[in-house]
């Protein structure tokens, strides 16, 4: 049976290398694109980055509840198209997806069968030794990101499963785990 899996957690939690890891041993783990009205950057491939719309056309997809879950900063909509989720699932696909945690809250309440994943860091201490380890952000952006830390640690418990990422490779297995008991299967 194939699935959406949301995983969610405040920066430096280590959810992004989670994924990473995940998606690299599984090949029926399919990364949604999700869709943005920002202008691309360098970088970004359009269809593999983020699927580039106008902000008018995005509109339109929120007004016909086409989105599953959006959120609105910097002046630009960043979300998931509810077609996409549908397409990936209709060729069978799992989805693997990183979801900030309002946006999680959506995409439940719209597709009650997603699996909620939050990944937590051991300590806010910790928290706040990795994030300092990977850039240097002044004081007042760094308790910034602490305070957000904390408000979204308040959402774990609405979560399907929590994983503690005190030792990476335990996290990651313990992520695989979970897919594996949801989906019934030994991942490819």
């Amino acid at each position: 049976m194939t699935k959406v899996f949301v995983i969610s957690g405040p920066s430096g939690s280590g959810k992004g290398t989670i994924i990473k890891a995940i998606r690299k041993e599984f090949d029926s783990m399919a990364k949604l694109v999700t869709t943005t009205t920002r202008a691309p950057r360098k970088k970004d491939v359009a269809g593999k980055t983020y699927n580039f719309v106008s902000k008018k056309e995005f509109e339109q997809w929120i007004k016909n509840d086409e989105i599953l879950e959006y959120n609105f900063h910097f002046d630009n909509y960043y979300g998931s198209r509810k077609k996409d989720v549908e397409d990936l699932l209709l060729k069978g696909k799992n989805i693997l997806i990183e979801v900030e945690v309002k946006g999680a809250m959506t995409f439940k309440e719209k597709l009650p069968k997603a699996v909620l994943i939050f990944i937590k860091p051991p300590t806010i201490a910790e928290l706040r030794k990795r994030i300092l380890g990977r850039e240097n952000p002044g004081k007042e952006e760094l308790e910034k990101r602490i305070a957000r830390a904390e408000e979204e640690l308040s959402y774990a418990k609405k979560y399907d499963y929590v994983v503690i990422n005190d030792v990476l490779e335990t996290a990651v297995n313990e992520t695989k785990e979970i897919i594996k008991k949801e989906t019934g299967t030994e991942l490819e």
